[in-house]
């Protein structure tokens, strides 16, 4: 049974799935009201007039290949641009059929003529490679003991002595005339691989747990130096903006930390709180700023620090419950937490549970988006969304008929 399933969640899911199966799949839904419902319900997800827990669920391209009947083709995915829009359509065909709306990106890429040379990126000031394999793209260590660890920081800050020269290719100058007359703003910095799953990426994960235990000068000199590399990206491409204070600059911040699951509390207030902490202080200080993470993993241990921080957007593993995010993160949208995995394997009972639950979790403080408490995979399926969707008119209003 998924976490904190009740038998009343499961009794009112089946009488939901049993009326989808007696209409061709298709879930009892009122499609128009669940859309307005749900503009109003995204226009202040914790207020008074919100009617229902907000959907946050979009699908994604990851969906097409299921939905489509087509094998999973990954490399093709990542490097033909125009093949996903293709499919797009021929989704999004089906998804208007079955939710009544138009889900993913059809639009081409823009042409390259309207592309800005591309920025390094933070692993690069790190000597790591980020490589397709296995289906998938993977960052390479860029050290694999404490000696070569201490060797790259090394390099890391003899590259900090200029960052730009570093972080912009040479085209860069000669490109930034051209397309900013085109009106066509240089890229900023606000989202980062998470400095736990960053860190044990260039490092691997039990070489930085050691290291933190065993030499822990070595690993608040590479915790700073991490630190050190995002400052000096951030503040060099938002200089390229046109924006020379913070306070001139585009305001959040937000980490895809999944790794931090794999240190203790103590541990990850030694090494990620620093960086989280000065983040957001330079780049999300006011109250209304968002200070977002996504990590979908067992991470409850890290639940008072994000507090502590002023987290108030998450999208954490299915093990944690709505309930008990909010004892923490009481002003927190909370993206969750239905497992992705539930969503993914079409185990219909399960999804309409799992919605159920999150909503009657939510009802009480409110400030709910329903979505996987994680990434949405191949699998997906437009039918269960509309699943999801019945739950959450039927089951997951504020205010009980």
């Amino acid at each position: 049974m998924s976490m904190a399933l009740q038998p009343h969640h499961l009794e009112l899911a089946r009488a939901l799935v049993a009326e989808a199966h007696a209409n061709g799949g298709l879930a009892p839904l009122d499609v128009e009201r669940f859309w307005a419902d749900d503009r109003a319900a995204h226009a202040d997800p914790f207020g008074a007039a919100a009617p229902q827990a907000a959907l946050g669920l979009r699908m994604s391209h990851e969906c097409l290949f299921a939905e489509l009947g087509l094998a999973e083709d990954w490399h093709r995915y990542y490097h033909d641009p125009a093949w996903p829009r293709q499919l797009a359509k021929a989704y999004n065909d089906k998804a208007e059929r079955i939710v009544g709306r138009r889900l993913l990106d059809e639009k081409p890429p823009a042409p390259a003529e309207r592309c800005w040379p591309a920025p390094k990126e933070l692993y690069d000031f790190f000597d790591a490679r980020n490589v397709f394999h296995h289906e998938s793209y993977w960052l390479q260590s860029g050290a694999d003991s404490p000696a070569a660890l201490a060797a790259l920081l090394d390099r890391v800050e003899k590259r900090l002595e200029n960052p730009r020269a570093f972080l912009l290719p040479p085209e860069w100058d000669r490109e930034k005339s051209r397309l900013q007359a085109l009106g066509i703003p240089s890229p900023i910095y606000r989202w980062q691989r998470g400095p736990v799953t960053f860190a044990m990426s260039v490092y691997g994960p039990e070489k930085l747990i050691f290291l933190i235990l065993d030499q822990p000068d070595l690993a608040a000199r590479y915790r700073d130096t991490i630190l050190r590399v995002m400052l000096e990206r951030a503040r060099v491409l938002d200089e390229e903006r046109g924006w020379r204070t913070p306070a001139e600059a585009h305001r959040g911040w937000g980490w895809a930390d999944d790794n931090c699951c794999l240190l203790n509390k103590e541990m990850y207030d030694f090494f990620a709180r620093p960086i989280l902490q000065a983040m957001f202080e330079r780049y999300a200080p006011g109250p209304g700023d968002s200070r977002y993470q996504h990590s979908d993993s067992d991470m409850a241990q890290h639940l008072p620090t994000l507090a502590e921080l002023g987290l108030n957007g998450c999208n954490f593993g299915p093990n944690l419950t709505v309930a008990q995010i909010r004892q923490h993160l009481p002003r927190a949208l909370i993206h969750g937490q239905i497992a992705p995995f539930t969503f993914s394997r079409n185990e219909e009972i399960a999804l309409a549970a799992e919605t159920i639950r999150d909503c009657e979790m939510a009802r009480p403080a409110r400030g709910l988006s329903l979505t996987t408490a994680g990434s949405i995979n191949n699998g997906s399926r437009l039918t269960g969304l509309r699943l999801i969707m019945a739950a959450i008119q039927r089951h997951g209003r504020y205010v009980q008929a």
